[in-house]
């Protein structure tokens, strides 16, 4: 590229970006109050406490409020804000109010001294009963705010009783108590003093378990149960035995109940009354993309082959670019929740470039949730037909051992943004074990969203790829890398990034997309600012850069760009509009995609 290219490509990249900046700001300016109020002298949450202490927000946006009303709310501000530095420890703050108008606004102006605080003298915390020797109680009172020396803080107070309460019924002590509450204030001497006694009294266990169904084996639904008889008392394990019972999607409702609990054996039972689920589940998904086209697809589940609670699933996918059937069988082992054997076959049709790969698969793995990461270790016997634009065609059997991880989401996520996302993939194809080609792949994306303040949000995207093989020719299409496309660097077309065909060797040319044949690596990331807007719209501005290459010293295309998203019950709309700055001549490209579920 040009120097003058290059200039008028940073030039178009700096008028678009600005375009946006300019839109979503605009967007969320809002009316001005009323009344403005300006407090002066404190900041952070004291400030925040003080604005929601006065009368005057309430009324901040009120057009009937009188001259003489205004003032004399303003004359009320003196005293709630010197309420309001109570709670951080402030006692003998000096407030002086000042209002003025400056058409169309009253602006009222709170110059705050919050004056010396009161500190704390001392913090004890006394804990009798049998509990009394147990450690993460010991632990609370160090690990607390309020602490001796330190700003009187009653908000800091109040945590403290709750961390005391909390801990110990989280430790089966279900009739712990504050015997003893006390907070002396002493604001002459700037001094207070804190006293709190906790009586824990007997640590409780789980008593007889009874479940209400007959329609999954008892042993497995047992399996789901996150506590035994005989085990300390814990409302955590109640919740995550619901949450486990209702992830299995056996049951249409669950509900985990602790009886009454029996203070002489100290034990609590538990029913457990599951309704069954419906056994089938169909799912339906149609769309349009401008890299695909047309796109849908069918998914039917069996949530309950047998009593023993195996599955199966059958999924239909078609595009212009992917057609596939898939077939799969899962069966829990271990923890039903954590841990599944899964075997599937299918048919795939899929066009990666200018190269048309078919395949029949047949893969059985072993999927493991470990802490944040769910792993699967695999094994797929593989036979695809790859079609070059060359008129070359080639049969390959493969036996593909591998292993992935992913991350796994900490809880259910709602609305647009997620925060992280990773997956890894490293597998391979020995000779020795019978496969036409040898080979090692390694293959691993992540995706990120930062906030950066209000409805503003960083999104980081990133892929990278790469394989080692003795002869880059035997490596089936369905095993080398490709970019481009909506989810990539988005200036270009799907698949369209990767090393040309070397030659045609055909006589009569062949008409080719130009897309290439697939490299042996891949290096892919995306920088987006994205803005949240009313009514479920979504802008962004982003910037892509990457490539699929053979060799590392290819250079990387990059592309610069807006999109907007709209999200509705049913149906997601994403435009997205990129120039490739690496090739500026190029039009710029839209990517189009709606997705309806039913």
């Amino acid at each position: 590229m040009t120097g003058a290219r290059q200039g008028a490509g940073v030039r178009r990249c700096g008028t678009w970006m600005a375009a946006v900046l300019a839109f979503t700001w605009a967007a969320g300016a809002s009316a001005a109050d009323r009344i403005r109020i300006e407090i002066d002298g404190v900041d952070g949450a004291i400030r925040d406490n003080v604005r929601g202490y006065l009368a005057l927000t309430r009324f901040a946006q009120r057009d009937d409020l009188t001259d003489a009303q205004v003032r004399r709310l303003a004359d009320r501000a003196v005293d709630e804000a010197a309420d309001a530095l109570r709670p951080f420890g402030y006692y003998a703050p000096t407030v002086k109010s000042r209002t003025s108008w400056d058409d169309p606004q009253w602006i009222v102006r709170l110059r705050i001294k919050p004056g010396d605080p009161v500190l704390m003298e001392s913090v004890k915390v006394q804990i009798s009963g049998p509990g009394s020797a147990e450690p993460a109680l010991a632990a609370i009172a160090p690990a607390s705010a309020l602490q001796a020396g330190a700003r009187l803080d009653h908000a800091a107070y109040e945590q403290l009783k709750t961390d005391l309460i909390r801990t110990a019924l989280g430790l089966g002590y279900l009739d712990a108590k504050l015997t003893r509450r006390e907070l002396l204030v002493d604001p002459p001497r700037r001094s207070a003093s804190a006293l709190l006694e906790l009586d824990t009294g007997g640590q409780y266990r789980f008593g007889e378990i009874t479940i209400e169904q007959d329609f999954i084996d008892h042993e497995l639904v047992m399996r789901l149960v996150r506590f035994r008889t005989g085990a300390v008392f814990s409302n955590d394990r109640l919740r995550s035995t619901q949450f486990a019972l209702e992830d299995s999607n056996y049951f249409s409702a669950v509900r985990v109940v602790p009886g009454r609990r029996d203070p002489d054996t100290l034990t609590v039972p538990v029913t457990i009354d599951a309704e069954r689920n419906r056994r089938d589940r169909f799912t339906v998904s149609l769309g349009y993309g401008t890299d695909t086209e047309i796109r849908g697809r069918f998914a039917w589940d069996n949530r309950r082959v047998n009593s023993r609670g195996h599955r199966s699933r059958i999924e239909l996918t078609g595009s212009s670019v992917l057609q596939e059937v898939i077939g799969r069988y899962v069966i829990p082992v271990g923890d039903p929740a954590l841990e599944k054997l899964e075997f599937s076959a299918g048919y795939i049709n899929e066009e990666l470039g200018d190269v048309d790969s078919e395949r029949v698969e047949t893969t059985a793995g072993l999927t493991q949730a470990m802490g944040q990461w769910q792993r699967v270790l695999f094994a797929r016997l593989q036979n695809e037909r790859s079609s070059y634009p060359d008129g070359t065609r080639t049969e390959d059997l493969l036996l593909i051992p591998g292993v992935s991880y992913a991350s796994m989401p900490p809880n259910f996520l709602t609305g647009w943004v997620r925060d992280a996302a990773y997956y890894v993939e490293v597998s391979g194809s020995p000779e020795t074990l019978g496969s036409d080609a040898s080979y090692l792949r390694f293959y691993g994306r992540a995706e990120r969203v930062w906030p950066i303040g209000g409805p503003w949000y960083v999104r980081l995207r990133g892929e990278f790829g790469t394989s080692w093989v003795n002869d880059f020719s035997e490596l089936p299409a369905s095993q080398r890398f490709f970019a481009g496309g909506d989810r990539s660097v988005r200036g270009f077309a799907l698949d369209e990034l990767s090393p040309p065909p070397e030659q045609i060797t055909l006589p009569t040319p062949i008409d080719t997309s130009n897309k290439g044949v697939g490299g042996e690596h891949k290096v892919v990331g995306s920088i987006e600012i994205e803005r949240d807007l009313p009514g479920n719209f979504r802008i962004a501005a982003f910037y892509d850069t990457g490539n699929a290459f053979n060799d590392w010293s290819t250079p990387l295309e990059y592309s610069v760009g807006i999109g907007v998203r709209w999200r509705l019950p049913m149906l997601l709309i994403g435009i997205d509009v990129a120039q490739a700055l690496s090739e500026p001549d190029r039009r710029p490209r839209l990517h189009l995609n709606i997705t309806q579920v039913l």
